[in-house]
């Protein structure tokens, strides 16, 4: 499946011309995992919308979206634009885009299903960078003040803020907080498998999933920056299929 999802990012780009694929590939473990554990009343939401690549491509996979449509990303008219939109796409549960966003709109949802009963988790997947956002830490605050235990906030703690505000001892300050907090390989689909479905008697959960921004393409490993938001040339496409290989 992670094959997979790489490739249709890698296919979805190319043909667009543009798209985030560093900030796709670092997550695509994580989709993988998600789609392992996930219940009928879960629901998922991706904060940081910009790797919405890996999530159509995990949509694909789930027979919500054709290949042929994900091959018409970025374009005009196309429904999947560079973030998701839950307006042109009923599948995706929240439009997300604006960073530190989605983990409030999470908290949100979280709380109102624990006033209504309805049965349940919440995941949402947020960028280590996107952690600078003030909103993050008091829907942490807050998350805690609630009992809120049927919120999983997954941390993609790709270092992509290390050339300007870093986000440093993650895990250390979820734990600060209040949450019940769990630092693993974020490209081990097992370890992703165990920790998102670990239960807890009181509080949210938090998953610090310590990833490479580009995963899968070594040129992306490389050089992150470089590749955040630009497309694979004729050469690069083919030097990364023989990757994907």
């Amino acid at each position: 499946m992670q094959t997979r999802i790489r490739r249709m990012i890698l296919e979805s780009a190319y043909h667009a011309k543009h798209g985030h694929m560093p900030s796709a590939l670092s997550i695509v473990e994580i989709m993988c995992a998600y789609d392992k554990i996930r219940s009928n009343s879960d629901e998922f939401i991706l904060s940081k919308g910009h790797g919405c690549l890996a999530y159509y491509a995990y949509l694909v996979e789930k027979g919500l979206l054709s290949f042929d449509e994900l091959k018409s990303f970025g374009k005009k008219g196309s429904r999947l634009g560079g973030h998701p939109d839950k307006n042109k796409v009923p599948e995706v549960y929240a439009s997300t885009g604006s960073l530190g966003q989605g983990l409030p709109m999470a908290l949100g949802v979280a709380l109102a299903r624990k006033i209504t009963g309805k049965p349940g988790k919440i995941f949402c997947l947020v960028g280590d960078g996107e952690c600078n956002e003030g909103t993050i830490w008091e829907s942490l605050q807050i998350a805690v003040n609630l009992n809120l235990d049927n919120i999983v906030c997954i941390v993609d703690a790709n270092n992509s803020q290390i050339r300007s505000l870093p986000t440093l001892n993650i895990a250390n300050k979820f734990k600060a907080f209040g949450w019940n907090t769990t630092e693993i390989d974020g490209h081990d689909v097992d370890l992703l498998t165990i920790s998102m479905s670990r239960q807890f008697t009181a509080g949210p959960m938090a998953i610090i999933a310590n990833t490479i921004k580009g995963k899968g393409f070594r040129k992306l490993e490389e050089d992150m920056f470089a590749w955040h938001h630009r497309a694979p040339t004729d050469k690069d496409y083919l030097e990364f299929l023989q990757e994907l290989k």
